[in-house]
């Protein structure tokens, strides 16, 4: 028996503005489909899903977009019969930007619009669950988000292949690999702070997305495996830091550490743990999670939680 084809996968993102304190989305008009839709495109080979995302919106738009809270997927089949998925995310827009978009073959026109509006011209019942969802975040008060990043660093050089400090163990090639992956997947939520552990391999981590973002790491050892502590008091610190800042962290650290980073947030924010929550504490090398909070109500619980790793 011939096994089923597998899904196209794909990414978008539902991009919001408030003008005037009302609520607007953005819709494209695909000349090609002769329909309306929400920005999206296909995975690219050695592509992550948020990179898709920011890309395929910059391609169909003109506009660079920061990723917010994941708006979940929606599966359904094209015309051939094979499947399709596509992971959305919610992105709010400054109300200044300047899109960059020209009409082509494939989008003709892109249009703000009402949430209302946006129901009532949206082609496909799935694209309007991705608005009824967005819709329930606005009405909660919760549309409005940042995120702290706990990733854990690349695969570092074995403990056996090593004669120097362990603080010292550098990456390997793979980790290096997955240091520069990760820092174009992460690149698409647009950190504004980098904290990493003294450790020359979490520095090592850190150091493209650095380069990409043009953002200073800042280290310290509150977060390092050398100073850990079974009371977490030190990662505590860190976390709340960020919290008060209310803006998007990435937080570069150790298998033994990352799960008091993920606590730490868990409970600032009133989030009970689940079994997502606790695999984003259990994260392998090279992978991030990213824990999205409610910039207008911090502690009325994470407002989403996603798991990522290098493109390899």
């Amino acid at each position: 028996m011939t096994p089923p084809e597998a899904p196209v996968v794909a990414a978008g993102a539902l991009c919001w503005k408030l003008v005037e304190g009302r609520v607007r989305v953005l819709l494209v008009h695909r000349a090609r489909r002769d329909d309306v839709s929400l920005p999206k495109g296909k995975l690219d080979p050695g592509e992550t899903l948020p990179e898709t995302a920011v890309r395929e919106i910059r391609e169909e738009t003109g506009l660079k977009v920061a990723l917010g809270a994941p708006l979940g997927t929606v599966d359904y089949s094209l015309p051939g019969g094979r499947r399709k998925v596509v992971h959305y995310w919610a992105s709010q827009v400054d109300p200044d930007a300047r899109s960059r978009f020209i009409p082509n073959d494939e989008i003709s026109a892109v249009e703000w619009v009402s949430l209302r509006r946006a129901r009532q011209l949206l082609t496909y019942p799935h694209d309007v669950s991705v608005v009824d969802r967005f819709a329930e975040r606005i009405e909660s008060g919760r549309a409005r988000t940042f995120a702290i990043i706990a990733l854990r660093h690349g695969k570092a050089v074995a403990h056996e292949d090593w004669d120097g400090a362990d603080a010292e163990r550098p990456l390997q090639a793979r980790g290096q690999r997955q240091a520069e992956s990760v820092a174009r997947a992460i690149a698409a939520f647009r950190p504004r702070k980098l904290v990493s552990s003294t450790a020359v391999r979490c520095l090592e981590t850190i150091a493209p997305l650095a380069e990409r973002t043009a953002l200073r790491v800042s280290r310290t050892d509150a977060i390092s495996q050398d100073a850990y502590r079974p009371d977490g008091a030190g990662v505590e610190t860190v976390v709340r830091k960020r919290l008060e800042r209310a803006t998007t962290a990435v937080l570069c650290s150790h298998g033994p550490v990352l799960p008091q980073i993920v606590t730490a947030v868990a409970i600032a924010t009133n989030t009970p743990a689940d079994a997502l929550l606790r695999r984003a504490a259990l994260l392998g090398t090279g992978e991030y999670a990213v824990l999205h909070v409610a910039a207008d109500d911090p502690t009325s619980g994470l407002v989403g939680v996603e798991i990522h790793g290098p493109a390899l």
